[in-house]
């Protein structure tokens, strides 16, 4: 096990240019150059045509006549749309790097207006499918001409009762990007425009706060430092509480728009149908989290003990309770651990992300002025995977890079072995790759652990990364429905509703022994996916299907590793809930989660022991 004093971040954040190329990713690998991407903009975007792409306009009279017109159609549309996605690309990473840069901000606009207009152009497409016979829409979907195109027009088929036709089809597509602002404008406040006063520390020195090192001193043991970094953070959003709130409430009725337009029952329905998860699961999570929630309870009252406190707050939450134990680690020594943890995967699976990691640049390592906050993965069909840091060499952020890992292996696995229609994996399973990385990098962490506060610290993090990730994760997915709910019944949404509502949760969530701060009422106005229409509850359910599916993987020999890497490399073929019980997890049942929380209570027995 690799153990290294962790560094702190420069008091100054720099500019992008003072960062070594070696650190960034390699986006030159999809275009060498914005004259590139232009030239391939001038070729599949063509902003001056219009339409943008005429050879779609005679397939509105020819598609109906044979499957193999069908064929070709979506053929071209499948061809138009990678195109369009390299452009989308190489402009949302190159935004990203610094999101006040001019050059990329143009870009990423004209490409998500192309993207729009493409939905526009197309929208005509399924409704005007799903009108046909009954018998004649079979017929055709039973054609060997459309084989591998067969669970593709499934799962449109699935969809007629909420497709609507085709002039109101394409009405949406182009309300789409103006729909897009509230989004839009939450993004560019946050990462661009917001500015947070600095933070003095127990010494008395001025401290830098910026998104990237607000999580860094919540960890630090400086309890003076996390205070005042808490509340500078949140005291600043309070300043603009109800723009926030229309913002947020913006997103909300844009969700209700389409739901009602697509004639679903509710917004959460909406989100779920398409991908064939019944809101009972949703529903389902929340009760069984609830259920447990005493172990949580358990928990911080554990840690308000050992941190010697009369009142835990929440920026108490976050720091080690085995405070002489540094785990932190430079990029290059994270590597090499995170290659070591998942070799139950197999040595090809090893080399190919040692090979991303430490060669090909698919990370963009560290923070610059103005870069997005937080982390991702992204890319392409047609690029390697992209990882978004901001890493600052503590264990939070060799955890968060394994996540990320763990999403980029998913999405090679998919690209590599589905053809393009078939290549993006679900949102409902997307969490689950990176919850995996996370617990193989935890279990070896604690195998190779030294000392008895060793193994309290690794158990210490893996309670608090299930604390954020199954349990308030859960919370935010329960006030996602509550401010959907508002929406269908009426209810207007104002600052202080959503506050009062957000401390409730808060207080239910976390129990008596917590604290809760009047700048975490405004908690809701930071947290970007909230924004991303019922992604949140994903997270949990996730972790639940990850840490049983560790079990399997490191129990079950070769097979169940084949089973998990058939699972990774299944992109949308089936079903995300078929694809994951292929790989051996149900997760139309409760069990999963209820397995997971009692886990993190045989955890929090297994701390209190080592700390006494």
């Amino acid at each position: 096990m690799t153990i290294a004093q962790t560094s702190m971040p420069l008091e100054k954040t720099q500019e992008r240019n003072a960062i070594a190329k070696q650190y960034h990713w390699n986006v030159e690998a999809l275009y060498p150059s914005w004259d590139a991407w232009k030239q391939d903009l001038d070729k599949w975007g063509r902003e001056e045509s219009d339409p943008h792409w005429p050879e779609l306009a005679p397939f509105r009279q020819t598609w109906k006549q044979s499957p193999e017109k069908l064929k070709e159609l979506i053929e071209l549309c499948c061809e138009i749309d990678r195109r369009l996605s390299n452009l989308y690309t190489y402009a949302h990473l190159r935004h990203d790097e610094d999101v006040a840069e001019e050059t990329a901000k143009k870009a990423h606009s004209r490409i998500v207006t192309l993207l729009y207009a493409f939905r526009q152009e197309t929208a005509w497409i399924e409704p005007e499918m799903l009108q046909l016979p009954e018998e004649q829409l079979d017929a055709i979907l039973k054609s060997p001409v459309l084989n591998e195109y067969a669970f593709y027009l499934e799962k449109i088929v699935r969809l007629k009762k909420h497709t609507l036709p085709a002039p109101e089809e394409e009405l949406l597509a182009m309300a789409g990007k103006a729909l897009e602002t509230a989004s839009q404008a939450f993004s560019a406040f946050n990462n661009a425009d917001l500015k947070f006063p600095p933070v003095v520390d127990g010494q008395g020195n001025t401290k830098e706060l910026t998104h990237g090192k607000y999580l860094l001193y919540l960890r630090d043991k400086d309890r003076t430092l996390r205070e005042g970094a808490f509340k500078n953070l949140h005291r600043t959003f309070f300043g603009y509480e109800n723009t926030l709130c229309e913002l947020l409430n913006g997103q909300i009725h844009r969700h209700l728009l389409e739901m009602r337009a697509r004639k679903y029952n509710s917004c959460v329905e909406a989100a779920l149908f398409p991908n064939q998860i019944d809101v009972a699961v949703y529903t389902a999570l929340i009760q069984a989290v609830r259920k447990h929630l005493p172990a949580l309870h358990r928990y911080m009252h554990l840690r308000k003990e050992a941190m010697g406190l009369d009142k835990l707050h929440l920026f108490d939450l976050h720091v080690p309770l085995v405070r002489q134990v540094e785990m932190g680690m430079s990029y290059e020594d994270a590597t090499k651990v995170i290659i070591e943890s998942v070799s139950v995967l197999g040595e090809d699976y090893q080399r190919a992300l040692n090979q991303g990691l430490t060669q090909d640049r698919w990370v963009d390592r560290y923070e610059n002025a103005r870069k997005r906050s937080g982390a991702y993965s992204s890319g392409c069909y047609d690029s390697m995977p992209y990882i978004l840091m901001n890493y600052h060499g503590t264990f939070n952020d060799v955890m968060t890079l394994t996540h990320e890992a763990g999403h980029s292996m998913h999405s090679l696995l998919s690209r590599r072995n589905q053809p393009y229609h078939y290549s993006q994996y679900s949102i409902f399973v997307a969490e689950v790759a990176s919850t995996f990385h996370e617990e193989l990098l935890l279990r070896h962490l604690l195998s190779q652990a030294k000392s008895k506060e060793q193994k309290a610290f690794l158990i210490n993090q893996k309670l608090d990364d299930m604390r954020a990730t199954l349990l308030r994760q859960t919370m935010f997915a329960e006030f996602e429905l509550k401010l959907h709910s508002w929406a269908e019944q009426g209810i207007p949404m104002t600052p202080a509703l959503v506050k009062t509502e957000y401390r409730k949760l808060n207080e239910e969530y976390f129990g008596p022994d917590v604290y809760v701060d009047d700048e975490a009422d405004i908690e809701w106005a930071r947290i970007p996916h909230f924004y991303y229409n019922f992604y949140v509850y994903q997270y949990a359910t996730g972790i639940s299907a990850a840490h049983a599916l560790v079990d399997k993987v490191l129990n079950g020999g070769e097979k169940a590793r084949d089973a998990y890497l058939a699972f990774l490399s299944s992109g949308s073929s089936k079903y995300p809930i078929d694809v994951l019980k292929l790989a051996g997890v149900d997760m139309r049942t409760p069990e999963p989660v209820e397995a997971a929380m009692r886990h993190f209570n045989e955890l929090v027995t297994e701390l209190g022991e080592l700390l006494r």
